[in-house]
């Protein structure tokens, strides 16, 4: 304690925090400190929303929330990729409303209230989100209020919580749904074209010209060395167009791949192997529990005809097309090989017309023998709207019609009915329930086989595998971890290296994906440096080196000073050129003495107007000229990108074919783009979206 108290007295505050820590870490768990650390810093923040961040676990939460709701509203599962990244997309949309949209919108005077909400939901004025959800309908397929006051009402007695959390949804939905509405509504009502800006807008269309013109195209390269763009005037012209230079955060990376695939010797052995196990495919009783132990295609219960085939091997098609019996050879396609059993032959129709009735609970399967006893001519739809559970199906206005169905349009448990005959209805169970089941039409029936296909694709063995992986380490090794030795490694090795820019999404580098392990590498790393091996999908392995790091924000002006040089050198050049032609063509007075003294000829322009809802036929310098421009006078020279003019304005028509209609559409149009740039305006400079980083 005395030397405690010693070095307390000599470095004061500072040693004591170092001993607090220690003690801390005593006593707490460090991973507990670690995430408390995280919690608090923004590298672990999905993103930012008006001032709000937002962490990862919170983020998580909500997508959660919205993957149940989304089951909910579609009845899919939402696991799938697919299904996750909408929930993202969902739970990030829906806290962008939360923190920014309404409070912005909130701000400029407008409310929803309770009783307008009450009104959305179930009174006159239903919100669309509700309407238009599918999920309250009744008998008839028709949007119902009672069913949205019955789900209000027994939400809270649901105990899975999971009534609530569509009901919540639902609400805040409508509510923002409202909130838009009303901000859109001000927004456009604001936008006024009065009948003068409308008059104008109609002249402007409706006034053509033709116009003959002399152009000298334009030749940049080789550079003008008479031509000089200075340091100031980039610095300047940087600075007065620096909106035009906001960047995302990026990587220039290189990159070199090593794709496991397999030898010469590991097709041979998978080839011996296929050949060994044929004659036990072309004779097993049980061919389903033999592609089950064998091969990577398992057995399907689909019927194939002629061409059918061919998206899984051509020479497989063709022999099952040409023959009714038997097994094929062996084929090979690449490294996958291939053998065919034919195992049924039938007269099969593409697609037949269904209807059920579907029946629930412990007597469903003695009420349907009861039903399919009493069932006669033009009695099923009567029997399904009285005893069937299914009441949402009523194709062509009759219940219990599902409609057209085929092999690929099949509902899970119906695949007998292509096979079923025409008129007579019968019994099938599924996970849904007991059917009874009618086939009332059918297409034409064609020749079709059920084939067992015996597929096996050729895996690389333990042996390439480790070459593969020595080749990556090797380039890995030498590198040692910077980017100079790795450039220097590729070159000794004669390994092909890839140059990329790259930005936190990117999760794919050429055909490869669920390559993000490689981005966050780069991302966490400075220039300079060079990776370890890092394997993707296990069958590819990356080594990579960061070249240069591009912050988010401003790009600075030296990562951007070969563009805006190239940009003031062709406006100076253009400035050049024109006062070039000015001084050849000066006392020449009509266009073919022009033409003839600047080397090349006169061309024509019929129609040409200038107006903001037409697209410019040619360059838009040259048209705003013409607009200007007086009749029968030459006109220019004019600089352009494609070349320097000089022209005459022959004549000018006006017409009536522009309507005060399409200008009112026209504006319509304006408007719409305007209102859905809105929301992206809002987001600019007040949200970051850091969900690249994680996903």
């Amino acid at each position: 304690m005395a030397a405690l108290e010693t070095i307390r007295t000599k470095f004061g505050i500072g040693a004591s925090l170092i001993i607090a820590f220690g003690l801390l870490l005593f006593l707490v768990n460090p991973s507990d400190i670690i995430q408390a650390i995280q919690s608090t810093s923004s590298k672990y923040d999905v993103g930012k929303i008006n001032g709000k961040k937002i962490s990862y676990t919170d983020f998580e939460q909500e997508v959660h929330q919205f993957a149940e709701v989304s089951e909910m509203l579609t009845g899919s599962s939402a696991s799938s990729e697919q299904g996750q990244r909408q929930s993202r997309e969902m739970a990030w949309n829906n806290l962008v409303d939360r923190y920014l949209v309404i409070p912005t919108i909130e701000e400029a005077g407008l409310r929803v209230g309770q009783q307008e909400q009450v009104d959305l939901m179930i009174g006159d004025k239903i919100s669309p989100v509700i309407a238009s959800s599918g999920l309250f309908v009744n008998e008839e397929g028709a949007f119902s209020a009672s069913t949205v006051r019955d789900f209000m009402e027994n939400t809270a007695s649901d105990e899975s919580g999971r009534g609530i959390l569509l009901r919540n949804y639902l609400l805040n939905a409508v509510r923002s749904n409202r909130f838009s509405e009303k901000y859109f509504n001000l927004f456009n009502a604001g936008s006024y074209v009065n009948s003068l800006e409308q008059q104008k807008a109609i002249a402007e269309n409706n006034t053509t010209a033709s116009v003959d013109f002399v152009m000298v195209p334009n030749t940049y390269f080789p550079q003008d060395s008479a031509i000089v763009i200075s340091s100031a005037e980039i610095k300047n012209f940087y600075d007065a167009h620096k909106d035009n230079f906001r960047q995302k955060a990026t990587r220039d990376i290189e990159y070199a791949v090593f794709e496991v695939k397999p030898s010469e010797e590991d097709i041979a052995a998978q080839n011996d192997e296929f050949v060994s196990l044929y004659d036990e495919f072309a004779s097993a009783d049980n061919v389903r529990a033999f592609l089950q132990r064998n091969s990577d295609r398992q057995w399907s219960d689909t019927w194939y005809k002629g061409g059918d085939l061919r998206s899984v091997n051509r020479d497989v098609d063709e022999f099952v097309s040409a023959n009714n019996s038997g097994v094929s050879p062996i084929y090979k396609s690449g490294e996958t090989f291939y053998a065919a059993r034919i195992m049924e032959l039938a007269n099969i129709p593409d697609s037949v017309y269904v209807r059920h009735i579907m029946l629930q609970g412990a007597d469903a399967r003695h009420t349907a023998d009861s039903l399919l006893g009493v069932l006669g001519k033009g009695n099923f739809a009567a029997l399904a709207t009285l005893y069937s559970a299914d009441k949402g199906n009523a194709a062509d206005g009759e219940q219990g019609n599902l409609g057209w169905m085929t092999q690929n349009i099949m509902i899970p448990g119906f695949e007998s009915v292509l096979t079923a005959q025409v008129g007579k209805p019968y019994i099938i169970n599924t996970q849904y329930g007991t059917h009874i089941v009618e086939v009332t039409k059918a297409t034409k029936p064609v020749a079709k086989k059920k084939v067992a296909i015996f597929e096996k694709a050729t895996l690389p063995s333990k042996e390439t595998y480790s070459k593969i992986y020595n080749q990556a380490n090797q380039l890995a090794v030498r590198s040692a971890g910077k980017l100079a030795n790795y450039k220097a490694a590729c070159d000794s090795t004669g390994t092909y290296s890839r140059s990329l820019t790259i930005n936190e999404g990117t999760d794919t580098y050429g055909s490869i994906g669920h390559a993000k392990e490689v981005t966050r590498w780069a991302f966490d790393n400075k220039p300079g440096k060079a990776s370890g091996i890092i394997t993707v999908d296990n069958n590819y392995f990356f080594v990579v080196g960061v070249k240069a790091a591009h912050k988010e924000g401003f790009a600075n002006v030296e990562e951007v000073t070969d563009g805006i040089r190239n940009q003031l050198y062709r406006e100076k050049y253009g400035e050049k050129k024109v006062a070039e032609v000015a001084s050849q063509i000066a006392g020449l007075g009509t266009l073919e003495e022009i033409a003839e003294k600047l080397g090349t000829t006169v061309s024509s322009l019929t129609d040409v107007t200038f107006s903001t809802s037409s697209a410019p036929t040619t360059e838009p310098a040259f048209i705003g000229a013409v607009a200007s421009a007086k009749e029968g006078v030459i006109s220019g020279p004019v600089a352009g990108i494609m070349g320097t003019y000089v022209f005459q304005v022959k004549g000018r028509e006006t017409g009536a074919y522009y309507t005060e209609d399409d200008a009112k559409a026209a504006q319509t149009r304006i408007d719409g783009y305007h209102a859905q740039m809105l929301v992206p305006m809002m987001m600019d400079k007040t949200v970051t979206d850091n969900r690249a980083r994680f996903y």
